[in-house]
């Protein structure tokens, strides 16, 4: 075979093989599957309150607009942008984190409070700027109810009782962050609720949300007491 025919060999075979055509993956695309993965955590925020669920949705709302951002680009230009399965995959999760975590968290703010019970919260228990300002440190609304049935929710504050098991006294905080369980002294009396247990009923410690029902007890004599005598005292007969 001579060297001329291998050439014209080798350029038949080149000529019939497709040219390689590069096709920039989309960054959105991708970062649309970050935000839709991260945005099921909604859905596990969800048990806890409504609250911690409208403060993420930015997650998957982000993740949807730029999955469909993305997905619009790959199909008007295919042939220059690929990373549809991203695209879409990040759209599908966004959605999932965005409608189950409020449907379950409406769920779960729907059906918490037990019969009989009034909804409050730490935020009610603060006096607002108005407030502060008339020197009314009880808002008007909470000492309406006192001597009521009250629902609460909150978190253990661990080193306000001596055992963790079969516990019948506690100190209910907003939160459990370093707000609520640095220096005792430090946190204010409109972030802390005193529960006592009525009958046989107790609860064991857990780092998790408390959900507290039972009479409310507004102790305004307290107010110069500190922290160490707590203005709200609630008089427990449920705990979840």
């Amino acid at each position: 075979m001579s060297m001329s025919n291998t050439l014209s060999d080798y350029t038949a075979v080149a000529g019939e093989s497709e040219p390689f055509e590069y096709r920039a993956f989309s960054v959105s695309a991708v970062a649309s599957a970050i935000f839709g993965a991260l945005s099921l955590i909604t859905i596990i925020a969800g048990r806890d309150s409504l609250e911690s669920v409208l403060m993420l949705c930015p997650i998957p709302l982000i993740g949807l607009v730029l999955g469909m951002r993305s997905l619009s680009a790959i199909r008007a230009m295919p042939d220059q942008i690929s990373g549809k399965k991203f695209a879409v995959a990040g759209i599908v999760l966004s959605l999932v984190g965005l409608v189950g975590g409020l449907s379950f968290a409406g769920f779960v703010h729907a059906t918490e409070v037990p019969e009989g019970a009034i909804r409050t919260s730490f935020y009610e228990f603060r006096p607002d700027e108005k407030d502060e300002r008339a020197g009314i440190p009880i808002p008007k609304e909470v000492q309406a109810l006192n001597g009521k049935r009250v629902f609460i929710k909150g978190y253990f504050r661990q080193d306000s009782s001596p055992v963790t098991r079969n516990v019948r006294r506690f100190l209910l905080v907003r939160d459990n962050n370093q707000c609520c369980f640095g220096d005792l002294s430090n946190v204010k009396y409109y972030d802390q609720v005193l529960v006592s247990f009525v009958d046989k009923l107790t609860t064991d410690y857990k780092s998790g949300m408390f959900r507290i029902a039972g009479t409310l007890h507004v102790q305004p004599q307290h107010l110069s007491s500190g922290s160490q005598m707590p203005v709200y005292f609630i008089e427990a007969d449920y705990v979840r």
